[in-house]
């Protein structure tokens, strides 16, 4: 069984098409159907269901489809760790998700990875806390940050960047920006742009919400930041948003943020890797990012005080 066939097979079963797969790995469509035929061939299993055109996977496929993953994701790893004797740091691509809410900080971590690995490529992908714990049980994402202590993900290591307060923002004229605080049973009476509930980040201000005896009922909701803030641009609405969000928008004219108060909660934010052994030349680059004095302390020169290290095996 050659890794390339394994390599073609997981490529098929994410496009489950022909020939959309064969592109996206640089051969033919009759050599892509003639290598799937070897893998079942040599495994002596149906792999996935064939008509006219992909139909299905078979119950075996999956099973391969999983298996295939893991034993790509450590052939990866090897070539990773080899290359990574001969020259500084990692090559190859870090795959990183990060929720809607971390994004203001993950430059904070990728400035500090591309330092110790020059040829390395990074892709963030904006994801879920509920896709993050799926990337890395699939082996499709090296990393993820996300809330730790709030639905917390299964079968991880958690390392703790910063806390996550909460800030009331909105046009500079509005009336609450005259104190410095603003209270949430204020805030409700708003227009408010919130994010939509399938987002932890709106499962969480719910929650605080329930906590000060009042109900979040948004008039606008997005599934994504940037439509909260072009919403916050508008000056027609206003939002709650987590306070790394100053990082971005400090000094965009006509726009203010105050701390949310009556209850003050925060969240810690922090890095999650698959708690395999041993864990990817990918994974270990990460903790040796976030253990690194110099993270720390930028993050808290940009948030405030960053939550406190975990230790390894955490």
């Amino acid at each position: 069984m050659l890794i390339r066939h394994l390599r073609f097979f997981v490529k098929l079963a994410e496009e489950q098409h022909f020939g959309r797969a064969a592109e996206l790995c640089n051969v033919t469509q009759p050599t892509l159907s003639q290598a799937i035929r070897k893998l079942e061939d040599d495994l002596g299993l149906a792999l996935i269901v064939r008509g006219h055109r992909f139909m299905s996977m078979t119950a075996e496929g999956e099973k391969v489809l999983k298996w295939g993953r893991q034993i790509l994701a450590d052939y990866d790893s090897l070539h990773d760790d080899l290359a990574g004797k001969k020259k500084k740091g990692l090559n190859g691509k870090l795959r990183l998700g990060v929720i809607p809410a971390a994004m203001p900080s993950v430059s904070f971590l990728t400035e500090q990875f591309a330092d110790s690995n020059p040829l390395a490529h990074i892709e963030i992908r904006s994801m879920t806390s509920r896709a993050i714990q799926k990337g890395l049980d699939t082996f499709e994402i090296d990393g993820g940050i996300t809330y730790l202590d709030n639905e917390a993900l299964e079968n991880v290591r958690c390392f703790p960047l910063y806390n996550e307060r909460y800030v009331f923002a909105g046009h500079a004229s509005h009336p609450l920006m005259e104190a410095e605080t603003v209270s949430w049973v204020q805030a409700i009476a708003q227009p408010l742009c919130l994010l939509s509930d399938d987002m932890q980040n709106r499962r969480i201000l719910d929650g605080i919400a329930t906590m000060a005896g009042v109900e979040l009922r948004p008039t606008v909701v997005s599934n994504s930041f940037l439509g909260v803030a072009s919403h916050l641009r508008s000056g027609l609405w206003c939002a709650i948003v987590p306070h790394s969000f100053r990082h971005l928008f400090e000094g965009v004219p006509n726009l203010a943020m105050r701390d949310m108060a009556e209850p003050v909660h925060w969240q810690t934010i922090g890095l999650v890797l698959s708690d395999r052994s041993p864990p990817s030349p990918m994974a270990l680059a990460l903790q040796d990012c976030v253990g690194s004095a110099e993270i720390r302390r930028n993050l808290d020169q940009a948030f405030g005080e960053s939550a406190p290290a975990a230790p390894p095996s955490q």
